[in-house]
């Protein structure tokens, strides 16, 4: 999915969208959840590609912008261009968090928080259940 496509809102019922997701990737990504620290398929992931919304398809983040941060998530210091993330204060648990969604289909991802490392400063750290790795097969190499 390109940026061109986010204009096309996805707006399911929790039926369908629980017929689409795993038990997990629905508790996270439909309800706001987290997955547990350091269980996640792209905590350590080194994979070459693009990593797209479970839900929708939506891409957000190149690999290259993943780093290990340490905190039992995927961490990615940006996202792609264009508004595939929208942002929102989140004081769920009593602090000012900022969580991240995706732009097309509201789905939590995670949160961010500006203790990444340069060029951003930002971390984004997201559920590896609310993301899909689209590996790069024929470059070899990440642009």
């Amino acid at each position: 999915m390109t940026a061109d496509d986010q204009s096309d809102k996805l707006i399911q019922t929790d039926d369908e969208w629980r017929a689409q997701l795993t038990p997990e990737a629905y508790r996270v990504a439909r309800q706001a959840g987290t997955e547990r620290p350091f269980t996640g398929d792209y905590v350590t992931a080194t994979d070459i590609g693009t990593y797209a919304c479970v839900c929708c398809g939506t891409e957000i983040f190149r690999s290259n912008a993943q780093f290990d941060a340490g905190c039992g998530w995927p961490s990615f210091w940006e996202p792609l261009a264009g508004a595939r993330i929208s942002e929102h204060e989140d004081i769920s648990l009593g602090v000012r968090r900022v969580e991240v969604t995706c732009s097309r289909c509201d789905a939590h991802l995670g949160h961010v928080f500006s203790d990444g490392p340069p060029p951003t400063g930002l971390r984004y750290c997201i559920n590896s259940v609310c993301l899909t790795l689209r590996a790069d097969a024929t470059t070899g190499h990440d642009d």
